[in-house]
């Protein structure tokens, strides 16, 4: 508990200079969040360059909102940079998806994961699956299954409709039982 309140005090700080346009504790904002912002970011990519890319643009956005407005602590500050990651993982997305082609699935036979082999998979091997997936399923599963986000929500962020959201899900998690089979 007293931790938590440290980190509290300590992180209103840092925003407090933030917003002033110190460097040096945008360096250490920075720093402080990177693993956690990393991780988020490189679930909407292919590659950690991308993510790092996402998480940078990301960071420019918070320093530029915090010194124009500040800080609103109306909610964490870690959900607040988490909301930023995420639409600028959907941003950059959008304005590269004539680059990106998608891939449907053809097969239609029932395949089914063995629990236990899912219970044994690394984050490594989790991000190669999701790696393998087209753009668009791979940015629903995370959005719906990882972020908890409704599919009105993702239908509003990605502009896609409902039933959309739902079959490109649905398509993904397809998508992964085949992976798993194929891979474990």
């Amino acid at each position: 508990m007293k931790e938590e309140v440290a980190t509290e005090k300590y992180l209103k700080i840092i925003l407090a200079e933030c917003k002033k346009g110190n460097v040096l504790h945008q360096e250490m904002l920075y720093k402080h969040f990177y693993g956690y912002a990393l991780s988020i970011c490189r679930l909407y990519t292919y590659s950690n360059d991308d993510a790092v890319s996402i998480l940078n643009d990301s960071f420019l956005k918070i320093f530029s909102s915090i010194k124009k407005k500040g800080y609103s602590s109306s909610i964490p500050f870690k959900n607040w940079l988490r909301r930023i990651l995420i639409n600028t993982a959907i941003d950059s997305y959008r304005k590269n998806v004539k680059h990106y082609y998608h891939l449907e699935i053809d097969n239609e036979e029932t395949v089914y994961a063995d629990s236990n082999i899912i219970e044994d998979l690394t984050i490594k091997d989790i991000l190669k699956l999701l790696d393998q997936l087209p753009e668009m399923h791979r940015m629903v599963f995370n959005l719906y299954e990882i972020q908890g986000f409704s599919h009105q929500e993702i239908a509003n962020k990605l502009e896609i409709g409902e039933s959309t959201s739902r079959v490109f899900l649905t398509r993904a998690k397809k998508k992964l039982r085949i992976l798993i089979n194929e891979n474990f």
